[in-house]
Parts: structure tokens; C-alpha cells; sequence
């Protein structure tokens, strides 16, 4: 049998609420089983992700807080290290909190992937996804 461990995370009230009402929604027995597959997702997106290999083209798109201290000169800083396979940006306010970003990528997997990993890592950072095609 498969040993279980507890954690302890700290996640914003709003996420715990819209995540609650999505695990009641759906029909989940608990949270914990829930974050479970949310975890196993997580995991499938990125393995496949790193399966890719050669020159791919696509899009990164992240939501963050703008006005979390230093977190656009962070994001802005990555970007410029690796202005060699950003092709073009695009910013939208969302809210008065939160942007949107897309950047549209043209290069090895293996750079996108390193520039989306740097990006999703920033403390600010929401939601990050990237798309190759």
C-alpha cells in the first residue's frame, strides 16, 4: 500500500473559494482528491512538455499581479535574456491586480521551455501556460 503524506500550503481566500465551489461542483469526495489530480495534471502537462525537441513555434501566456513589487522588472528582465526566441508580446489589463501576457515564441523546445519554467517560478506570477505547435 502506498504511503500518504500531509502537507500544509497557503493558497489566497479567493483561490480556496473558487476551488471549493469546482471541487463541489464536480462532485469530489474532498479537496484532497482533488488537488490530487490537479497534481497528476500538472506533472502530465509537464513531462510531455519536455518530450519536445527541435525548433517549435508557440505562445507563453501568463497572468500575473502587476503590482507586486519588483515582479515586472523580474519578468522583463527573463524576457530580455532570452529576447532570441520572443518573436512579439502582448500586455492587456485585466483588472485593476492582473495582467495577461502572451509572448509568441519561435525556437528550440528546450529554450521555451527554460523562459516559460523562469517566468512560472516569479512570486506574482498567477497562472502560466505554454502552447507549442
Amino acid at each position: 500500500m502506498k504511503r500518504t503524506e500531509r502537507i500544509c500550503i497557503s493558497v489566497p481566500s479567493d483561490l480556496l473559494a473558487e476551488f471549493d465551489k469546482v471541487v463541489m461542483d464536480i462532485g469530489y469526495p474532498n479537496r484532497s482528491k482533488a488537488l490530487q489530480d490537479a497534481m497528476r495534471a500538472f506533472l502530465a502537462e509537464l513531462k510531455s512538455s519536455k518530450e519536445l525537441s527541435g525548433m517549435v513555434n508557440g505562445a507563453i501566456v501568463m497572468i500575473y499581479e502587476h503590482g507586486k513589487p519588483g515582479l515586472v522588472e523580474e519578468l522583463l528582465e527573463i524576457q530580455h535574456e532570452h529576447d532570441g526566441i520572443i518573436a512579439a508580446t502582448l500586455h492587456i489589463h485585466l483588472t485593476e491586480e492582473d495582467c495577461l501576457e502572451v509572448l509568441a515564441v519561435r525556437g528550440e523546445a528546450r529554450q521555451i521551455r527554460e523562459l516559460a519554467d523562469a517566468l512560472r517560478v516569479k512570486k506574482g506570477v498567477k497562472a502560466l501556460r505554454a502552447v507549442v505547435l
